[in-house]
């Protein structure tokens, strides 16, 4: 695309200083820069405002990334993150940051954290390399200052694209690795079904991250993962080849042993190996089935006509817990809620920890059944339909006990931590079981059942305010949608508040397209929605007149689901009805 000559970026730049700041709206506009494109797509209104949307292509013929590279969506995908990555590098290099008025000077472009998804920031084709990117242009109060932005676009900008959007500009063969270890960790988790397992965590992995608040991996102390011999297979990667680690195999998985001594970090670590990672993660062979969720109790969350009734029958009130509906759900209704959502939303494995479930829905024991018959208690405990779940839907569950005993009975593995050293201990349970009888009776009856399904109603998706769409995300914790807030702190899943925004712009798209007319169930919706995803990527989201969708990274359907379940307005009829 010509643009127009560099001179004429240079004489808007002199004109606009030390006026008033609507001036730079005059840099909107297309300019050929020599060795780069530069788009001004959109100028913020004021030095408080969101920055401005800039990109930067360059040509194939000058960038000269190989073809190979991006030869298939999920190349392309590691291409896109590598470069991505490394403009951000160049970014804190060359740039001086702050400087003026409000976010004056700030350079910015969308990248990840450890994880490799779909994201709008970066793109490559054969014929052009481009990444989009924000720029909080100069002011002193609301006065333009024309020279500091000629500094950051013609003496900054061209530095960190020379650094960045060039093969020659990476040191040999950091790319092709980069694009080898997500293209490796694909090959992996497409392996885990044909091999009846459920997740894989390569030896030599290492789990432990730096901290709460970090998810980058902890160096000095971390013990490198080494598999059990009884569970431990051989997956084959086209890059790395054979690749050894444990295997956790389909059914029910209990991961048991002392507090701190890993459970829940390694089962951190499966709830993240739905996504990919870059190099030197330490999770890159971590990889669980891509439709994996992990699951929690959440009091006070909303439920909408959701079947609840293989957890909960009889409630007092005589509430109807086929369509159970409530605004403010307890944990162990919250919970039930959610498993049955996720399988709804397609889920063939659940992920639990105890910590953060529900007690009296995870398990009633023997004498606590003995005080309180089964006809004056509601809840039908999970240990009494997780083998339900995987025997009549092939549903597995791993689940990090450490309290209670009752789950052996139901479990097909265990396996004991210590000091982050894994151990089968299933025979070594079982023996206890059969030593010591827990003289509990499974409350299930029939069995689970079907999972019906719900059709939201079209109205009651409304991203509208003031006659306006209003959708914005609040980092990884919620998302205002018109008149609402959707509450995503109990999503765990959800990792980049850039797939917080992709997800309120993603409702607001399946609204619009009527994706869910009040004749097609929430699933239904998810695939109609994902379908115009997988063919032509994010940048179907957020194209108002003038802007780059460059901040959006995908989302599962499996969040989607979560976050409009969590719509506050939603209204829903069940399927069949």
């Amino acid at each position: 695309m010509a643009g127009e000559p560099l001179a004429r970026l240079e004489a808007h730049l002199r004109t606009v200083d030390g006026k008033g700041y609507k001036a730079y709206a005059s840099l909107a506009g297309v300019y050929d820069l020599g060795t780069f494109t530069l788009f001004v797509d959109h100028v913020q209104a004021d030095p408080f405002a969101p920055p401005s949307l800039l990109r930067v292509r360059v040509d194939q013929r000058r960038a000269r990334f190989p073809a190979e590279l991006f030869s298939t969506p999920v190349r392309r995908t590691a291409l896109e993150d590598a470069i991505t990555r490394g403009f951000a590098a160049a970014i804190r290099r060359f740039t001086r940051g702050h400087r003026g008025t409000g976010g004056s000077g700030r350079v910015e472009v969308d990248v990840g954290g450890q994880e490799v998804v779909p994201r709008t920031s970066g793109a490559v084709t054969g014929e052009y390399a481009e990444v989009r990117f924000a720029v909080g242009l100069p002011a002193a109060g609301r006065i333009c200052l024309g020279r500091e932005a000629h500094a950051i676009l013609l003496e900054e900008v061209p530095q960190v694209v020379a650094a960045s959007l060039a093969a020659s500009a990476y040191p040999p063969g950091s790319l092709a690795r980069h694009v080898a270890v997500v293209e490796d960790q694909e090959a992996l988790r497409s392996a885990l079904a044909e091999r009846r397992l459920v997740a894989f965590v390569a030896d030599g992995a290492l789990l432990p991250r730096e901290s709460g608040v970090s998810d980058r991996p902890l160096r000095e102390g971390a013990i490198p993962f080494a598999s059990p011999p009884e569970l431990r297979c051989e997956l084959g990667a086209p890059h790395r080849g054979p690749v050894t680690g444990m295997g956790i195999p389909q059914g029910v998985t209990l991961l048991v042993g002392g507090g701190y001594h890993g459970k829940s970090t390694l089962l951190a670590a499966l709830a993240r190996g739905v996504y990919n990672h870059i190099p030197g993660d330490g999770r890159e062979y971590v990889v669980t089935r891509a439709d994996a969720v992990k699951v929690r109790a959440e009091d006070g969350r909303r439920v909408e006509q959701v079947d609840i009734s293989p957890f909960i029958r009889n409630l007092p009130l005589g509430q109807d817990t086929a369509a159970f509906s409530t605004d403010n759900a307890s944990g162990s209704t919250s919970q039930a809620a959610n498993i049955v959502e996720a399988l709804e939303a397609g889920a063939s494995l659940l992920l639990m920890d105890e910590d953060t479930c529900a007690t009296n829905f995870m398990v009633r024991d023997a004498r606590m059944q003995r005080l309180i018959p089964k006809e004056r208690e509601p809840i039908t405990p999970f240990v009494d339909q997780v083998r339900n779940l995987s025997q009549e839907h092939g549903v597995s569950t791993i689940i990090v006990m450490g309290g209670s005993s009752d789950y052996f009975e139901v479990a097909d593995t265990v396996l004991a931590l210590e000091r982050y050293e894994p151990r089968v201990v299933t025979a070594e349970a079982q023996r206890l079981t059969q030593a010591y009888p827990s003289q509990r009776r499974n409350e299930s009856g029939g069995g689970f059942g079907p999972v019906r399904e719900r059709i939201p109603l079209p109205d009651s998706i409304d991203p509208y305010r003031r006659g306006r769409v209003r959708v914005s995300a609040q980092g990884v914790r919620a998302i205002r949608f018109g008149e609402e807030t959707i509450d995503l702190s109990a999503i765990e899943q959800l990792v980049d508040p850039s797939q917080a925004r992709a997800i309120g712009e993603l409702l607001v798209y399946g609204v619009r397209r009527g994706y869910w007319d009040g004749r097609a169930t929430l699933r239904d919706g998810l695939g109609r929605l994902f379908r115009d995803v997988d063919g032509q990527g994010l940048d179907i989201l957020g194209l108002a007149p003038g802007q780059h969708p460059g901040d959006y990274a995908r989302p599962r359907p499996q969040e989607v689901a979560a976050a409009l379940n969590r719509l506050c307005s939603l209204r829903v009829r069940q399927a069949g009805l």
